[in-house]
């Protein structure tokens, strides 16, 4: 480790799992163990299934696009 805490993932390792400059990564230390974890955002069809989900959900409960736009507006006055 350096002087500033950095550290090194060899070559071959990044190159396997695809790691550029400026990949990011959860840490957890837990005792004298520390695991490093990849952050990927979501693939598209991820995020589209959650817009679906919460879409069914506005309709199930009778809640519009105006009334999600007009509830955005409200909380941005008060931040």
């Amino acid at each position: 480790m350096s002087r500033r805490g950095q550290i090194r993932i060899p070559q071959q390792l990044r190159d396997k799992m695809n790691l550029g400059e400026g990949a990011r990564f959860a840490i957890v230390g837990v005792e004298d163990t520390i695991i490093l974890k990849k952050l990927e955002p979501p693939k598209w069809e991820e995020f589209d299934r959650a817009i679906s989900s919460l879409r069914a959900y506005g309709e199930k409960k009778g809640i519009g696009e105006r009334r999600v736009g007009k509830a955005v507006r409200d909380l941005r006055k008060r931040a």
